[in-house]
């Protein structure tokens, strides 16, 4: 099961657990999809595409049938099209006819609610009996194989977010910027619940992060709530800590400071032979600006010192800003090669 935005957008996670559990097929998302099946469920193997998980992927080219619903097979997901899913018979199910056949041929469409569709698929498959095992225990050998991993002993931006997810027990507000730091979002944050992970993934819009965290902790104002950004990103929208302040919002801005545009770089480095072209940041110091607002900045600079700023942000009731000084040339792995078919990663 391929699941994306119009999962959520129509109100159909808990039918699609539904459909999950009933029959056992595991389930994976865009990154638009994140939160419509829990991180830590069983049968859930998370983000799927440029920067999705090995596992996932490998899974997608190996499967004899994916059932996509409220997805748009984007380019960021599909890879080289051609080479996509090889094996598998792809069925599509989304509200808007002008995704269908788009990017992605299918023998078959459903043009529907995914909620709607799927409240009538249900019933159909009472006493569906399949042994899927064998093809679950060979996912899972993927992902024993291929992790999740990163290496240094540097303040790293991946290590940040694991302790944000061992704080707040995955049961924060998450919302991203774009870049570097949305994609290492998308990759270690745990969610639990759909609409708790906030992102512009079509648009991919720079400084979308922190004035969807004002709208976010205002909707919720007891939950918790992070901003993961980048140094470049949140400049894009820094003078919303006014508003942050002036409502007294509880939010903590996380900022993965390598005094870059990370992703830029990231491709720079990979592809172009580290011919470096405006990517290099000349940042303000952070921790000032969030006084100069009326806001709280912490400096971090250490993985020790990571978890007693979290920590104090989090019992807080002010806005936070902590500048973390990550790893400067530290990049978002796996990731497929722009043209490339999705199994072939690089730093798997």
């Amino acid at each position: 099961l391929f699941v994306g935005g119009g999962v959520i957008n129509s109100g159909a996670c808990e039918e699609l657990l539904r459909l999950a559990e009933k029959t056992g097929i595991p389930v994976a998302y865009s990154i638009m999809g994140k939160g419509a099946i829990p991180d830590n469920h069983p049968l859930c193997l998370g983000m799927v595409g440029m920067h999705g998980l090995a596992h996932t992927n490998y899974a997608f080219t190996e499967c004899d049938l994916l059932l996509g619903l409220g997805v748009r097979f984007s380019d960021r997901v599909i890879g080289k099209v051609n080479e996509f899913c090889p094996n598998a018979t792809i069925i599509h199910v989304d509200i808007d006819p002008a995704e269908i056949n788009k990017n992605v041929r299918v023998p078959l469409a459903v043009v529907g609610d995914v909620k709607n569709v799927l409240t009538k698929l249900l019933p159909l498959l009472d006493g569906f009996s399949k042994d899927y095992a064998p093809w679950r225990q060979q996912i899972t050998g993927w992902k024993e194989q291929y992790p999740l991993r990163y290496e240094g002993e540097g303040l790293k931006s991946q290590f940040i977010i694991q302790q944000i997810n061992e704080l707040t027990k995955g049961e924060a507000f998450i919302t991203t910027e774009v870049g570097q730091n949305q994609m290492w979002a998308a990759q270690y944050c745990q969610t639990n619940k759909p609409r708790t992970f906030i992102t512009s993934g079509g648009l991919g819009t720079m400084g979308y992060g922190f004035p969807a965290a004002i709208g976010v902790q205002i909707a919720h104002p007891d939950a918790v709530v992070f901003d993961i950004a980048g140094d470049g990103s949140i400049q894009m929208n820094s003078q919303e800590l006014a508003t942050a302040v002036q409502y007294e919002l509880p939010i903590n801005v996380v900022i993965l400071n390598n005094n870059y545009l990370g992703m830029v770089r990231q491709w720079q480095e990979l592809f172009f032979d580290r011919r470096y072209s405006h990517v290099d940041m000349v940042n303000p110091d952070f921790v000032k600006l969030a006084e100069a607002y009326g806001a709280v900045g912490l400096r971090v600079e250490k993985p020790e010192d990571v978890r007693p700023a979290l920590e104090e942000a989090i019992n807080s009731k002010k806005t936070y800003v902590l500048d973390c000084l990550v790893e400067r040339e530290d990049n978002v792995f796996p990731m497929v090669p722009a043209g490339s078919a999705i199994h072939n990663m690089l730093g798997r």
